[in-house]
C-alpha cells in the first residue's frame, strides 16, 4: 500500500513559551511536554521474519499534547468553537473541556460559541456570538446535547465564513463535527492559507456512525450503544412475550454500521445483524426471510437489529439531499416491518412485528462515564495542538494514545465495518446469523 501523508500543517515557528509548566525530561516524576518528534506507528501489527518482528507499515502520527513552545500570545487569542451536524452525546462535554483549558491552562480571555454551527458565521446570520467561560460551561456536561445549538449547511459558503473569522478577529476556530462538518473545515482552512491569513483551524470528530477514517472511534458512540442496549432488551421481551413475536430495532448508521455490530455483542438477543456494509436479499432461499422463518418455526421469536443505510438497495433510489448534502435514505425499518408481515401472512403463519425506532432518543442523551472521558482529553488536546499553531489537524486517538491527523486524509473516505475482521466475526459468531444472506455469492 501507498504510504498515507500524516504530515501536520503549521501556521509558522513556536517560539513563546508555553505557561504550562511542564518537564522536558522523563524521570523526574513530572508531566512531560510532548515534542513535534514524537510520534507513533499508525499501524501496531507486524509479521516475524527470521524472528524479528517487522512493522506492517512504517507509517507514523505526530503525538498530540501539550508543547514547550507555542504560536499564539494567549492574550492576542480570540477562540471560537462551533458544533455542527446532528447533535450526539458528549457535545456539552467537548465544548466544557475547551473552555477550561484555554481558559485556565492558557489564560485565553476571549472564548466564543458560534450558534448552530457554520451558519451562525454566515453574513445573514441572526445570531449573536455567545460568550463562554468556565461559569458558563460549568455543568453543562451533565446535559444532553449543545448548549451552542447544532445545524446543517452553510459549510460551503468559505468565502463568507472566512470573511467573518476577518471580522470578528477570531485566530483559533474549533470545529466539533463528523464527515461534512470536518470538510467544510479544510475548505475553510485552505482558504484561510490562499488569504494569507493566520487562523488555526482545530476539528474534534463527532460522529455517531464511527465513519470517519483513522479515528479509533468518535467521541459519543459507547454512549449510543449504552442507550440502544435497553432497546433492543425491550423488544426481546415483547418477542418473547407475543406468538411468533419479532423484535425490529432501527438504529443510527448511513454508511457504517458499528453502532448495530457493537449492540448485537453488548446485547446477545439479537438474531439478525443488519449493517451497510453487508448486503442481504429480502427474497429466495438464503434471503433474510427466508432465514427468519426458520428462527421463528425452531424458536417462536427473533430479534432484528437494522442500521438505517442498511438494505437501502432494495428500495427505490432516493433523489433527496439534506442541508449537508447527504442523500436522504428511505426508512429501511418501516420497509422492513411491512414485508416481514407480508411474507408471514402468505406464508401462513401469524407473527406479531414490534418496530422500535429508538434514533433520536439515543443521540440526545448526555454521555456516559467513558465518553465523558473521552471528551475531557479531545477537547483538550484541540486546545494544545491550536496553540501550538496546528491548523488543518483532527484530534484522533489511535492504538489508545491521542494524535494529530491531517483533516484531509479523515475525510478521504469512509471508515466501514471490516467484513473480514474481528469485530463483525464476533457478531456473526454472537448472533448464529449466516455469513451471507445473498443468494448468489
Amino acid at each position: 500500500m501507498e504510504p498515507i501523508d500524516f504530515s501536520i500543517a503549521n501556521l509558522g515557528g513556536a517560539k513563546i513559551q508555553s505557561p504550562i509548566t511542564m518537564s522536558a525530561e522523563y524521570g523526574d516524576g513530572r508531566a512531560d511536554y510532548v515534542s513535534d518528534s514524537d510520534r507513533m506507528l499508525y499501524t501496531i501489527e507486524t509479521k516475524v521474519v527470521d524472528g524479528h518482528p517487522i512493522p506492517l507499515k512504517e507509517d507514523v502520527l505526530e503525538m498530540a499534547g501539550p508543547r514547550a513552545k507555542i504560536y499564539f500570545n494567549p492574550a492576542h487569542v480570540h477562540a471560537a468553537i462551533c458544533t455542527c451536524g446532528g447533535i450526539c452525546p458528549g457535545l456539552n462535554n467537548v465544548i466544557r473541556a475547551v473552555v477550561r483549558c484555554f481558559w485556565y491552562r492558557y489564560g485565553v480571555r476571549r472564548i466564543s460559541g458560534i450558534p448552530f454551527g457554520y451558519q451562525g458565521l454566515l453574513e445573514n446570520s441572526p445570531w449573536a456570538l455567545v460568550p463562554l467561560d468556565p461559569d458558563v460551561v460549568d455543568d453543562i456536561q451533565e446535559k444532553g446535547g449543545t448548549i451552542l445549538g447544532s445545524a446543517r449547511g452553510g459549510g460551503k459558503q468559505v468565502d463568507e465564513i472566512v470573511d467573518s473569522l476577518e471580522r470578528l478577529n477570531i485566530n483559533i476556530l474549533v470545529t466539533i463535527g463528523g464527515d461534512g462538518t470536518l470538510r467544510g473545515a479544510s475548505d475553510i482552512a485552505e482558504e484561510i492559507e490562499r488569504r494569507g491569513l493566520k487562523i488555526a483551524v482545530v476539528g474534534i470528530p463527532k460522529t455517531i456512525d464511527n465513519d470517519l477514517l483513522y479515528i479509533q472511534s468518535s467521541f459519543g458512540v459507547d454512549t449510543a450503544v449504552q442507550m440502544a442496549v435497553p432497546v433492543v432488551r425491550c423488544a426481546h421481551v415483547e418477542a418473547k412475550n407475543s406468538i411468533n413475536g419479532i423484535g425490529l430495532v432501527k438504529v443510527m448508521g448511513r454508511e457504517s454500521g458499528f453502532i448495530a455490530a457493537r449492540t448485537s455483542l453488548a446485547q446477545s438477543d439479537v438474531n439478525f445483524c443488519l449493517i451497510p456494509e453487508n448486503d442481504f436479499d429480502l427474497d429466495g432461499p438464503n434471503g433474510l426471510l427466508a432465514h427468519l422463518k426458520e428462527r421463528i418455526l425452531d424458536r417462536h421469536h427473533a430479534v432484528i437489529l437494522v442500521s438505517e443505510g442498511a438494505g437501502q438497495n432494495l428500495l427505490p433510489p432516493s433523489t433527496e439531499k439534506d442541508a449537508s448534502g447527504n442523500v436522504k435514505y428511505h426508512d429501511i425499518g418501516i420497509f422492513l416491518r411491512e414485508r416481514i408481515k407480508e411474507y408471514f401472512k402468505a406464508e401462513g403463519i401469524v407473527c406479531n412485528v414490534k418496530y422500535i425506532d429508538p434514533s433520536y432518543i439515543i443521540r440526545s442523551a448526555a454521555a456516559d462515564s467513558y465518553d465523558s472521558i473521552y471528551c475531557a482529553r479531545l477537547g483538550a488536546h484541540a486546545v494544545h495542538a491550536a496553540m501550538a499553531g496546528k491548523t488543518k489537524v483532527l484530534i484522533s486517538e489511535c492504538n489508545n494514545r491521542f494524535v494529530h491527523i491531517p483533516i484531509s486524509a479523515a475525510v478521504s473516505s469512509r471508515n466501514h465495518v471490516d467484513l473480514e475482521g474481528a469485530l463483525w466475526r464476533d457478531v456473526l459468531e454472537n448472533t448464529r446469523q449466516p455469513v451471507s444472506m445473498k443468494n448468489t455469492l
